[in-house]
């Protein structure tokens, strides 16, 4: 099929470079020329494992191609793809569709035809039809536009292969009339026919399918980090006890991760934007226990900060800390929301002499904080540290050698702030490890 993808950010450059990976005609298209040159040489403007592969090898191929030009995009294909973001608003929880509206505002009136518009942002719900009602006011004579919704279910570290090969695929659709569905089984016939379900719904469930999800997943891992202060109060081991629910079925073990909380793009923003859009349909009270997960998140910074104080003797006044991690997560360079850089600016505000490491994050966390002082390795990093934090469990970070670490340190002591660390290993090799809520 020939596609475009509107919106060149993380999600529509990635469904842009995985589309033609599948074999269809995409172009890409975006408001930022610097961005659409980036991608058009082959440069990935963010860290995906993966994806600069895909990209280059569709380009080459001439499979793909990115323009800033709407009149391009409404010539070249009937089937398009909005992957534009909805920020939070500042000052408030909910979420900004403005780059939604402007893609339809932008394109709608250059059309002519029939023509499919898939929606991927995640959105409030209810602006799916308010999109469909904006559509038909602005659709020349003669041309008929259709608003189903697609939403994205893409982890970062894992973007690639959860678009080529999804474990699901929602579709929200009008009622009556719809070609929606056709185009999208089309589309996305790879999949279908490996076995991956395929949901149709309205359009109202799929735009909540996506931000339930995130707000689930959040409650999960705010509900163990909750837990995990009754475990230090009581003594005992939060890591023990999430592998023994775990163990349930009902429950299961994913997300059970206590420790220094989510962050990034999407959790933070989408739980805030659930509450907001449940207050304004009037069912804000079924939302309320988010703002408790959003809180118990929140604090779990202060936490590790208030830990590094502790083991410090008090303060943090004139220590060297590092902390290793930048982005929210491994496997990506993205440091929205970062806990790991929370806790960095924190201790720095703090008086710490703070060094910072991340293998990819590094010049994104300096333009967040450029005051930090940032190392170019792990070595690097723990030298001379009088306290030595692990906020991002990249793999790196979990295969340290602690007899080796121990050589560079100006004093061993370690918080586990991922509860990932051996922590045998380095309590054999000298260490004060500390963990959040565990007794160890």
């Amino acid at each position: 099929m020939r596609m475009t993808v509107i919106g060149t950010g993380y999600l529509g450059a990635t469904h842009a470079a995985c589309m033609a990976e599948l074999g269809h005609e995409v172009l890409g298209v975006d408001v930022d020329q610097d961005k659409i040159d980036s991608l058009r040489s082959g440069e990935v403007p963010f860290f995906e494992p993966g994806l600069p592969e895909v990209l280059a090898r569709n380009l080459g191929n001439g499979r793909l191609d990115f323009t800033t030009d709407y009149q391009t995009v409404a010539e070249f294909a009937h089937v398009h793809f909005l992957g534009v973001g909805t920020p939070q608003l500042r000052g408030t929880y909910a979420a900004d569709v403005s780059y939604v509206r402007a893609v339809i505002e932008n394109l709608v009136p250059k059309l002519s035809g029939e023509h499919l518009i898939l929606g991927k942002s995640t959105v409030p719900v209810g602006t799916a039809e308010e999109m469909q009602q904006l559509a038909d006011e602005l659709s020349p004579a003669g041309t008929t536009v259709e608003i189903a919704w697609n939403p994205e279910f893409l982890r970062e570290g894992y973007a690639v292969k959860d678009t080529i090969t999804p474990d699901r695929i929602v579709l929200g659709v009008r009622k009556g009339d719809s070609r929606a569905e056709e185009v999208a089984r089309e589309v996305y016939a790879t999949a279908i026919g490996a076995g991956t379900p395929f949901l149709v719904t309205d359009l109202a469930t799929s735009e909540l399918v996506k931000v339930s999800a995130n707000a689930f997943l959040a409650t999960k891992i705010s509900f163990i980090n909750a837990v995990s202060e009754v475990c230090e109060a009581a003594g005992a081991d939060v890591t023990q006890l999430a592998d023994a629910i775990g163990m349930d079925e009902r429950i299961g073990r994913k997300f059970l991760g206590a420790g220094l909380g989510f962050g990034g793009g999407c959790l933070p923003k989408d739980i805030r934007a659930f509450m907001a859009r449940a207050g304004e349909l009037g069912a804000d009270q079924a939302m309320t226990f988010l703002r408790e997960v959003d809180a118990i998140n929140m604090r779990r910074r202060d936490h590790l900060v208030q830990l590094a104080k502790h083991v410090c003797g008090g303060s943090v006044l004139g220590k060297n800390v590092t902390v290793l991690g930048a982005a929210f997560k491994p496997n990506s360079d993205d440091v929205r929301d970062s806990p790991a850089l929370s806790v960095a600016g924190s201790l720095s505000l703090a008086g710490a002499d703070t060094t910072v490491y991340d293998p990819e994050a590094m010049d994104n966390a300096r333009r967040i904080f450029p005051t930090l002082t940032y190392a170019q390795s792990t070595e690097e990093a723990v030298r001379g540290a009088d306290l030595v934090i692990l906020a991002t469990e990249w793999q790196e970070f979990r295969g340290i050698d602690p007899v080796r670490a121990g050589e560079l340190v100006a004093a061993k002591r370690i918080i586990d702030g991922r509860n990932v660390l051996p922590v045998g290993a380095w309590q054999d090799a000298g260490w004060e490890l500390v963990a959040m809520g565990r007794s160890l």
